[in-house]
């Protein structure tokens, strides 16, 4: 088998040639149909998460081996069954869950895997899908998406049960009001078109790129606010009529999470999903006076990817921007979304 994988951080891709795994036990064995390209390979690609301050948590620190191969948003097709293996076939097409954990701790046991301490994520802790084949543990991580193109697909494993388990955090306020979605990236498409799936009532959308606030406007938001302009809190209280009562924060810098807790109103609530880094300094009365929640969210669980599949089953895919390119580009693919030339979402197609 073929895959590019990161054997140094921060240096190109490395092109591997090893041989095909074969499934034992409960594994199963897909050839790999799309692998989509998500930010947070970039920080695996990097080496490490700015922590802000001048602090980094390494890729060691997390638990992460090199070589490793990337590629957590995967869709691909069985072509060969550990004999403990049941519930699939030779030639399904499945999506794969890929925030697997332990399987036997306290969060694992709730079907919380995504926070096990213990985790054995595929494209993180183990060798994922920037590659024509790729071997999942167990086919309870593989589910049906019927006649959906494999490409748009792919980012439901990632950006849209990311997007979809932060939303739900927020419960009836997304009927109610509009949210505020920080960053019109790949994650802030995703949740623009989730939101109305879910019956929102619409999305302010902030972000520093002209480009990415006008492919927002064009998916349906409300209204756009650019994310370096000085008041960027108070044109957003001033859209809200007096402040927002959620902001998903999905870049999570000091500057986009400052502009998040700003333009709260009192017993409003901030999810934080992005992992771009930096610290914080917020005036602690300011928590209680406020009566606000700043919550973190960890892309989703098994289940949430189950009900995320329901949902654009009935209501349609997200109608998110998506480039398609060869595997061997998954270089060049990383390096555009690192600079930022990314509108929506890159999609590699092994075969």
């Amino acid at each position: 088998m073929i895959s590019f994988d990161v054997c140094e951080c921060g240096a190109p891709l490395v092109r591997m040639e090893r041989p095909t795994p074969v499934p034992t036990g409960s594994e199963v064995l897909l050839k790999v149909l799309a692998a989509g390209v998500c930010h947070s390979d970039i920080h695996i690609w990097d080496g490490y998460y700015d922590m802000g301050g001048g602090r980094k948590i390494q890729l060691t620190d997390r638990g992460i081996k090199l070589p490793l191969t990337m590629g957590h948003e995967n869709v691909g097709e069985v072509v060969a069954l550990g004999p403990d293996a049941t519930g699939v076939h030779i030639g399904d097409r499945r999506l794969v869950f890929p925030w697997i954990g332990c399987g036997t701790c306290k969060v694992c046991r709730e079907d919380e895997e995504q926070l096990c301490m213990a985790a054995r994520s595929l494209g993180v802790y183990r060798n994922g899908g920037y590659a024509d084949h790729l071997l999942v543990p167990h086919p309870r991580y593989l589910l049906d998406i019927g006649d959906m193109p494999p490409e748009r697909a792919a980012p439901l494993a990632c950006s849209g049960v990311t997007t979809y388990g932060a939303l739900k955090k927020l419960g009836s306020m997304i009927v109610n009001e509009p949210v505020v979605i920080i960053g019109a990236g790949g994650l802030g498409l995703m949740a623009l078109a989730l939101l109305k799936a879910m019956g929102g009532v619409g999305a302010i959308v902030v972000d520093i790129d002209a480009a990415k606030r006008e492919a927002a406007t064009a998916a349906g938001a409300i209204a756009t606010v650019d994310g370096a302009a000085a008041d960027a809190h108070k044109q957003i209280i001033k859209l809200t009529n007096g402040g927002a009562w959620s902001v998903i924060d999905l870049v999570g810098a000091s500057n986009t999470v400052k502009i998040g807790t700003d333009c709260l109103i009192k017993g409003g609530k901030l999810i934080v999903v992005g992992l771009f880094g930096g610290n914080i300094t917020i005036s602690t009365p300011t928590i209680p006076l406020k009566a606000m929640t700043i919550q973190g969210s960890y892309v989703g669980s098994l289940n949430e990817l189950r009900e995320l599949i329901a949902l654009v089953q009935k209501t349609g895919l997200p109608s998110v921007p998506i480039r398609k390119e060869p595997l061997a580009q998954a270089a060049t693919a990383l390096d555009d979304l690192k600079a930022g030339k990314v509108v929506g979402r890159v999609v590699l197609m092994p075969n």
